[in-house]
């Protein structure tokens, strides 16, 4: 448990909201949490969390906020709502998934409400946020890291230092390379599986072909046995993932930078959400690979 009590305004409590937000109360902090559908926040009152109807009730004293909210729009208008019940010289710890090109006008929100801001987006998906176990990819300056420390401390096992210039994004562009390659692997799990049916292959042959060399990894065979199972419990979604992809090849071309990869690793996942998969886990893209 931390030494340091601090008051912590979570607002999104989605797969991985909830589960930082369990941590956070877990470590001792005064939690409150809001998100748009609020019968998804109920059960963490369990958990010692308040659980609030508006976000401006969950960021009013509050010492932190950390937004996890599925895109920038989201964030942007979840922040101006609450505007006016911010506390000035708090910090804003912004966890969701923008893009960087997104963190000047949240920024400018942030300054404009007193707030200390940090680029502080996460890597890892529901298991890792539920345990405490995320990655922190943080960007801003020493005095707002140092507040929020603890926070990071409750629901992460690495912090990395991107940068001193939250306004930047070098943790969200840090953040999109990432997913770049965790969405590759991904679509690749479900392109494999799919084929080997195609082919009449049995998936036990091409993993002991594999097993203990260097195309052997466990996110590969993690993704390829929930297709084996047909288990599409959500640790993150079809559509999150188009979300993120849609992010990264517009990031991409802003830069003058073509991800052919990734820009067809969309069009999986957007044909999976048209098939109905939109709230599966990614993994759900193997559907992709067949007739809807």
């Amino acid at each position: 448990m931390s030494s340091q009590k601090l008051t912590v305004a979570v607002l999104g409590t989605g797969i991985m909201g909830a589960g930082m937000a369990r941590n956070l109360a877990a470590a001792g902090h005064d939690v409150r949490a809001w998100n748009r559908t609020i019968a998804r926040a109920q059960p963490l009152s369990d958990a010692g969390v308040q659980v609030t109807a508006d976000p401006a009730a969950a960021v009013a004293g509050a010492d932190v906020v950390l937004t996890m909210l599925l895109d920038g729009p989201a964030v942007l208008d979840v922040m101006r709502t609450a505007g006016p019940a911010l506390t000035r010289g708090a910090v804003w710890v912004q966890s969701s998934t923008v893009g960087p090109d997104a963190q000047s006008e949240l920024a400018a929100v942030a300054a404009a409400g007193g707030l200390l801001f940090l680029d502080a987006p996460v890597l890892g998906t529901k298991a890792p946020a539920e345990s405490g176990q995320l990655t922190v990819l943080v960007a801003g300056p020493a005095a707002a890291r140092a507040l929020a420390g603890p926070v990071f401390e409750a629901i992460g096992s690495k912090v990395i230092h991107v940068g001193d210039d939250g306004d930047g994004g070098a943790a969200s562009a840090l953040k999109l390379v990432l997913n770049s390659w965790v969405l590759a692997i991904t679509n690749a799990a479900g392109e494999v599986m799919a084929l080997a049916k195609g082919l009449g292959v049995d998936p036990d042959r091409f993993f002991e072909a594999i097993e203990g060399g260097p195309m052997d990894t466990p996110y590969l065979r993690l993704k390829a046995s929930a297709i084996r199972a047909g288990d599409y419990s959500p640790s993150f979604t079809v559509e999150g993932a188009l979300k993120d992809l849609t992010l990264i090849v517009d990031a991409a071309e802003r830069r003058g930078v073509r991800l052919d990869v990734a820009a067809a690793g969309a069009e999986r996942f957007r044909r999976a959400l048209d098939q109905g998969h939109g709230g599966d886990d990614m993994a759900a893209a193997y559907f992709a690979s067949f007739p809807g």
